[in-house]
Order: C-alpha cells, then structure tokens, then sequence
C-alpha cells in the first residue's frame, strides 16, 4: 500500500527532464468522448438477424430461389439473470459473452452500465448474450429466450453454401426491411468488412512521446446481435474474426489477455467497459492521452502498467515470480490511498477494517472481490499511476511467494493504520502488531517501484519511500553492490517478517556476502 509521493516524483522528472532533445511532438487525442453512469435506452427496434427477418429478406432478393433454401437458426439471443458472482463465471466458462443492457434497443445515452428497473437496484440485473443454437443450458440459472437468429459466419450447414444466394447482399437487404438501412455504412454497400485498426496511449515521458500500444485490451464491437471481439497485440494492432455491413458498436473491455481485469463499475462484471460509440465497419483507431476521459486514461495506464510488469517478471529480465493469475484491479478516482488486499486470491481481512477503508464500495465486495486498489485522486499524469500499479504489483508478487496467511497480517497492519489515523499515517509508526511484515513488504515495493522507473524513464534511481520507519534504501544499496533484484526477491520468504529476518536469510542464501550485508544493515539500524 502506499500514499501521495509525488514531491518524490516531481524530483526525478526534473532530474530526467529534456532526456529526448527538443520539443515533444503535437499528436492529437482521438479518443472519442466516453460518458458514463446508467445507460439510457430507447425504442426497441426491428432485429435484422432474427430468422424471421433473414427469410424476408432472401425472399425479397431471391424470390424463385426461396422456397429451397432453408434458413433455421444459428444462434440465440438470450438473457441469463445470475444471482451471484458464482452463476456469471460459471457462464463464462461455458463461453458466454454478456452484456448487461439488451442489444436490440436504441441506446439514448451511452454509459458505462445498465440496470434492468424491473429488478431491485441492490439485485444483479439480466445479462444478455448470443449464444449457439444447441447451447446447452445450465438447469439452475434463469434464462429467457428472446430471439432465434440466423448468422451467416455461423452457419456450418448445407444453406450458406446454397448455389447463388450472396448473403451478405442478404444481411444488409435484412437491414433495409427493418428500417435500418441507416445502419449501413455507404462503403461497404457492396461488401463486408472485417474491423481492424490500433489503439494507443501517450506517456509524454516514454517512447519519445509517440502513441504506443494499448497492449492487451479486448476490442469488442456489435451490430445488434452480432458480435466480435478480438485482443490487442502488445503494440496494440487488432483486428476482428468477423465482417461487418452496418456501422458496429465499440467497447474498450478492460479484461486483458493475460488475465487481469480492471474494474469496477458497481454492476457484476469481471471488467470495466469503455464504449467508445459507433465506428466504421472497417474498424477504428483510437490514441487516448491524459487529455481523453479521465476514467479511459486511467483504466489504459492500469492495463499497459499491469502487461508491462508481467511481461517482465520473466528469467531473462527481472528474475521474480509473477503475481497469480486472474488479478482484479480496482480504480478510485476519489481515493488517494492505493493497496494489494488480495482478496479475490483468498486474503482474509476484518469486514469492519474493510467497511471504513472501502466505504460504499463494501457493498459490492462479495460479488467483485478486489486484490488491488488503486486511488488516483492526485494522479493525473501516465508516470503517477504507473508508479502506482508497479508497486501494488511487486507486492503482488511477494504474495505469490508468502501466502495468504503472511498477507493477512500484512493487511491487518496496513488497514488498521491507516484507520486508526483517518487516513493520514497508512504504515503508522512501526509499534502496532504485525509492523515486521509492513517493513518487509514495503521496503521490497518501494525499491522495485524505484528500479523500474529508473528503468522506464532514465535518469537517476529515485529514492520512492526513504522517507518512512523502514528502509528501502536497503535493498538498494545491497542493489548496487552486487546483489540483483532477482536475488533480493529470493530473500522474500514466508518467515521473513521483520528487517532482522530479512538480513538473516540473505545471509543464508548469500554467505559469502556477509560483511557487505552486515555493512548494509548496520548503517540503516535503529
């Protein structure tokens, strides 16, 4: 966990100022505006992929050959109402892919969620999908059948290949009889498209300046109940499995492809989605900068920061066990404090400590278990909240290595500080129980959060949380005295809690370093 350490961060920008020679490139920000909140629904309008619809309009094209062809259904357009956190991932194994507002209504407002007003504001509301026609529905979780659909690029049988019959010229006639045609975009009358194009991000002081990679991130789009989705590479390069006709629906889902999701936005959903409005079948390119939607910039600086440090927990670069797969990101614009609780990994913590650190957010905490908070309230640049996720992240890691058992008391210690002061000392003074697993764990973050921005913007190695009781300059004069950040993690065992521990087992692993060591140590006593 850590708090505001931004006169630290000031200090090493203007150290690393100017590095690139000249004035940093003008590149605009063509994020599209993002709103957020409920939803806003219209009309329902006519579905052009309906069975029903798809037969018209074959009739309307092909009036002889019709009557041969037969058009059953492909998929079904369905909505599944769990009711809890337990039914949606069990829907999600089974390959679903839902969205909490219906496909088939005209969206009013765009937002970031939707809540069915038949249903309770505190029950989860329905999740609407496209599923197979031979799905196989599980018998304990509600469902309704809306619609049976007839899909083109999931047809396996004998009609699609009916002799003659273009189906694409059917799809977009399904959308004129519907009164869609609106829908379709001019260029593509005469063919479907499959979207592709790339999605980037400004850090001002990296890469030159330039748009990088957005790496990672789902891309989804939809047409009424046609879906793709796809991810970005690491440069941030997509493009959909599927064609489009009519003028798709783009979202941003923040559940990257190495497994960690980024949310919350009070609603069951394993991630945030950023809808990024209606775009051009042939896809859309995005660069988003801290000049775009404060909650879109953000949610891509969480997930390049996140890519970013496991990509390089690797042997062949940082040497150290990676967080556990399956993080759970939360992001509080409003918060300044950040933590790794770890909960959706097991971590156990007093639901009352929870209550106050949390505050409304308590609410939701059984159905989205958090591991890492991240409060941005007074940060606002790509740099600022990238030093927030490395941290968070190499206690993550540390995690992975000690168990939830050391983690507990690590939290326990963090929360009840933090509590016991209003917010204002997170580590306290190191006199409350369990301090030996804070000093552990915070002196081990605070250097490696040094080391990689050290390493990500040049300059000299800052010196992030020397201001506290315990000493991360430690590890980082043992650092630069030979002993590597792989090395130094090895020392992170599950009875290392306390500095004095921490010195005897890098002894143990490192006996012929003993004096250095000891030299270290020493000078940093109490």
């Amino acid at each position: 966990m850590k708090t505001c350490w931004k006169p630290f961060l000031v200090a090493a920008l203007l150290a690393t100022a100017c590095r690139t020679g000249g004035a940093e490139p003008e590149i605009p920000d063509t994020a599209p505006p993002v709103e957020h909140g409920l939803i806003v629904l219209g009309e329902r309008l006519d579905d052009p992929y309906t069975v029903e619809n798809v037969n018209r309009a074959l009739r309307s094209l092909y009036p002889t050959r019709a009557e041969r062809v037969d058009v059953t259904p492909t998929d079904l357009y369905v909505r599944f109402l769990p009711e809890d956190e337990s039914d949606y991932e069990r829907l999600v194994s089974l390959g679903v892919q839902m969205m909490d507002h219906p496909l088939d209504y005209r969206i009013v407002r765009e937002g970031d969620y939707y809540h069915d007003p038949s249903l309770d504001e505190g029950a989860i509301t329905w999740q609407y999908a496209v599923v197979p026609h031979d799905f196989v529905f599980p018998d304990d979780i509600p469902y309704e059948l809306i619609d049976r659909c007839y899909i083109t690029e999931h047809d396996r049988s004998k009609t699609r290949s009916a002799e003659g019959i273009d189906w694409a010229a059917v799809e977009r006639e399904s959308y004129r009889l519907t009164g869609n045609g609106a829908l379709l975009a001019p260029e593509t009358r005469a063919e479907s498209v499959k979207p592709s194009g790339r999605i980037t991000i400004i850090d001002p002081n990296a890469n030159g300046g330039k748009p990088f990679g957005v790496a990672g991130v789902k891309v989804s789009c939809n047409s009424f109940v046609k879906f793709a989705s796809t991810y970005c590479d690491r440069d941030g390069y997509y493009e959909m499995p599927t064609a489009f006709s009519a003028t798709p629906r783009y979202r941003l889902v923040f559940k990257n492809e190495k497994g960690f999701g980024i949310g919350i936005n009070l609603v069951l959903v394993p991630a945030s989605v950023s809808t990024l409005g209606k775009g051009e079948p042939d896809g859309m390119n995005t660069i988003v900068s801290n000049a775009s939607d404060g909650a879109l910039f953000r949610r891509c600086v969480v997930n390049n920061a996140a890519y970013e440090y496991l990509e390089r927990c690797k042997d062949d670069d940082m040497g150290i066990k990676a967080p556990p797969a399956d993080l759970r990101f939360w992001i509080f614009p409003h918060f300044e404090a950040s933590s790794t609780l770890m909960l959706h990994h097991g971590a156990v913590v007093d639901d009352e400590q929870i209550a106050k650190y949390l505050g409304k957010f308590q609410s939701v905490v059984r159905l989205f278990l958090p591991d890492i908070t991240l409060g941005t309230a007074k940060e606002t640049e790509y740099c600022d909240i990238y030093l927030s996720v490395v941290h968070e992240m190499s206690h993550a890691s540390h995690f992975s290595v000690v168990g939830r058992t050391y983690w507990n008391h690590f939290i326990d210690y963090i929360l009840s500080s933090y509590i016991a002061s209003g917010g204002q000392m997170v580590y306290g003074d190191g006199s409350m129980p369990f301090a030996g697993y804070c000093e552990v764990g915070e002196t081990w973050a605070y250097y490696n959060e040094s080391k990689m921005f050290k390493e990500r913007y040049g300059g000299v190695l800052p010196t992030f949380g020397t201001s506290f009781w315990f000493r991360p300059q430690i590890l980082r004069y043992l650092d630069e005295r030979g002993l590597g950040r792989s090395q130094l993690f090895k020392a992170l065992t599950a009875e290392v809690n306390s500095r004095e521990k921490l010195q005897e087992k890098l002894i143990q692993l490192y006996p012929e370093r003993q004096e250095m060591i000891d030299q270290v140590f020493e000078r940093y006593a109490e």
